[in-house]
């Protein structure tokens, strides 16, 4: 079990997994990147099941924010042995990410999503630092927010058809300073999908900043499949 397949969320690209790229790929992972459009969600649950096709075997599918919605739907894929959220939307049937974040809790910082512009949506850029990316170092949360990939609309209401998490074993890494997705929605979700999980203090660009316990948890998830499959 050696195939990884890394899924990123939104306002971003898959760019921001170079380091846990580079950690897993070390380790004698083969790591695959998806570059979502976040145009629509079926595009890109599609294009998630573009790059699974290209896999010579099994892989984990691992997914972070709005990425954890299309690997729950991806996931169904039957290469999917097992899927890995990192602070990461996690919907179950009929849900989608619209739907989760709809009515935020009293009291929970609320992201600093500007008016959609033509359909899609950006963070205001001088907040941007502060909520996605607190613990990234200053001058690569400014290049973040001032390369922002524009996060389609629909893409958010796409809905979940079946939940691949009822089926495949999961984990999820909570983020406990996280400004985007809150602590209390992510530990909802993961107890919800009976996921195994670790939790660290740390920014939503958890994946960009702390990438050694992304990969640890990948790398868990990976070898505990394996074992089981043994």
């Amino acid at each position: 079990m050696n195939n990884i397949v890394l899924v990123h969320g939104g306002f971003v690209d898959g760019s921001g997994w170079e380091s846990v790229y580079q950690i897993l790929k070390e380790d004698g992972y083969n790591v695959s990147i998806v570059q979502n459009p976040t145009i629509s969600f079926e595009d890109d649950v599609a294009v998630t099941r573009r790059i699974l096709a290209a896999q010579d075997g099994p892989a984990i599918l691992v997914g972070h924010s709005y990425g954890g919605a299309v690997i729950t739907e991806a996931g169904n894929d039957p290469k999917v042995v097992g899927l890995v959220y990192i602070t990461a939307f996690a919907p179950d049937k009929g849900e989608s990410v619209a739907t989760l974040i709809k009515d935020p809790p009293p009291g929970v910082p609320v992201p600093p999503i500007l008016p959609p512009q033509d359909g899609y949506l950006f963070l205001d850029r001088a907040k941007f630092p502060a909520s996605f990316a607190a613990d990234v170092d200053a001058e690569k949360a400014a290049f973040m927010a001032d390369s922002q990939v524009p996060w389609g609309v629909e893409a958010l209401s796409g809905k979940i058809s079946e939940p691949a998490w009822r089926t495949k074993p999961s984990w999820y890494l909570i983020v406990t300073d996280d400004k985007m997705i809150p602590p209390d929605a992510q530990r909802f979700m993961s107890r919800r999908a009976g996921s195994t999980v670790a939790e660290v203090k740390g920014s939503h660009a958890i994946y960009v900043s702390q990438p050694k316990a992304v990969a640890a948890l990948v790398e868990q998830a990976a070898k505990s499949v394996k074992t089981a499959a043994a």
